[in-house]
């Protein structure tokens, strides 16, 4: 029997099709299977792997209505019926799963065939060099604005300079004997002033999005209304949208009170009020673990683990081969190694044993981890190099538009005053 805890559960009915009969029980959504459970007599009436689902439909005949439909390999359909809350909010959560399983590079292979932890670790490798990647493509695409920035601020600069000129010129015109205007002298100190004060307006709307998932969104209090959508972590913000890229809600950084974590694939977003009701979404997506890491960093006092998440540590760490398993610090790690006794005689060892006893990693396992480690390595390096040099941009490109920003409104007054 399967020892994975659900993701998503839903009473329901299930239509036995060899007894032409309907049986009621709960379905219940794992990370790699769907599987329905009588009630009566709590056994396991049907377990489909999501890899082998072909079709999920919204479908009703004369004799079913509002049923939701699922198409095995081998032309097998499954009818279930009577859903709570709704059909669609199931129908929406299922599709999501099943889409994300199909379109997932890491789909399981079976029990058959696992992987050693030499390539479990090139894997893991390999896609931390290719996130590392992309964020030095990041990076140097971010130091290139930045190097345009301060080309355009050094041009603004020297427009300024002949602008300053140029009023000069209007502010003391040559024909005027007796140097500055009559009007200058009193105002002079007042806009200088006021000139000096720091400019706090918003920098504008663009924010730098740092991830950006698929996901089932609902508001918390309305679980019938489980709706596709995404999920946007930005630097400044966290933003739910629906299906259209339509914005429903976005949580600024310091307006987030609180982030449970209920599993590695469902979390709930909380900002509280003073008397108004609080707004709180509930977001649930299978690739929740990329996300998590992200909030962990940016929130964390705010993110609180709940005891629901604790069930699947368990069970990931008792379960042998989970794709799932190692190399993210949300995923609930491996299952325990098996110790051989090294004091059995050799010729009492058999062919499992021999197996155990070789080594996890080969050499030339070993030798590819070296070079992509070393890869990782120059890549953090380069990074580091370019962030060094971000940095010293930023502090120019603030000093410089401080200076800017305080010329532009010493000019304007002066322009007034000539008008």
């Amino acid at each position: 029997m399967s020892l994975e805890v659900s993701i998503h559960s839903w009473p329901g009915s299930y239509y036995i099709n060899n007894e032409k009969r309907w049986a009621s029980g709960i379905l219940s959504l794992t990370r790699t299977t769907l599987r329905f459970t009588s009630e009566e007599k709590q056994e396991n009436l049907t377990s489909l792997r999501l890899s082998r689902i072909m079709e999920i439909k919204m479908e009703s005949s004369s004799l079913i209505f509002s049923a939701l439909t699922v198409l095995e390999q081998g032309n097998i359909k499954h009818w279930f019926g009577s859903l709570r809350p709704c059909r669609t909010t199931v129908f929406h959560v299922l599709v999501h799963f099943w889409r994300e399983r199909l379109l997932s590079p890491t789909e399981p292979q079976g029990a058959e065939a696992p992987l050693s932890k030499g390539q479990e670790l090139i894997s893991l490798i390999s896609g931390a060099q290719r996130r590392l990647e992309d964020t030095g493509k990041v990076l140097n695409h971010q130091g290139e604005q930045f190097d345009n920035m301060i080309q355009g601020l050094d041009k603004i600069e020297s427009d300024l300079s002949v602008a300053d000129k140029l009023l000069s010129e209007l502010e003391c015109p040559s024909w005027w004997p007796f140097g500055k205007l009559p009007w200058k002298s009193h105002q002079e100190a007042k806009s200088e002033a006021a000139a000096k004060v720091p400019y706090t307006k918003g920098s504008g709307n663009g924010q730098k999005v740092i991830l950006s998932i698929p996901a089932v969104i609902s508001r918390v209090g309305n679980s019938e209304n489980m709706k596709p959508g995404s999920l946007m972590v930005s630097v400044s913000s966290l933003e739910v949208r629906d299906a259209n890229g339509q914005l429903l809600h976005c949580f600024e950084k310091e307006e987030v009170d609180d982030i449970h974590v209920h599993n590695p694939y469902e979390i709930s977003v909380r900002q509280r009020f003073i008397g108004k009701p609080d707004i709180c979404f509930r977001v649930l997506s299978a690739r929740m673990t990329e996300a998590l890491s992200v909030l962990e960093m940016q929130y964390k006092k705010k993110v609180e683990i709940t005891r629901d998440y604790a069930a699947f540590q368990a069970t990931l760490a008792t379960t042998p081969g989970s794709p799932e398993g190692g190399g993210n610090i949300w995923s609930a790690g491996h299952g325990k190694d098996i110790d051989v006794p090294v004091e059995v005689p050799a010729g009492e060892l058999t062919q499992l044993q021999l197996q155990v006893l070789q080594p996890t990693v080969t050499e030339a396992e070993a030798q590819e981890l070296k070079q992509m480690l070393q890869q990782l390595k120059n890549l953090a390096l380069e990074a580091e190099t370019e962030l060094e040099r971000q940095d010293e941009a930023l502090d120019l490109l603030s000093c410089s538009t401080d200076h800017t920003t305080m010329n532009i409104n010493r000019h304007t007054s002066r322009m007034r005053k000539l008008l």
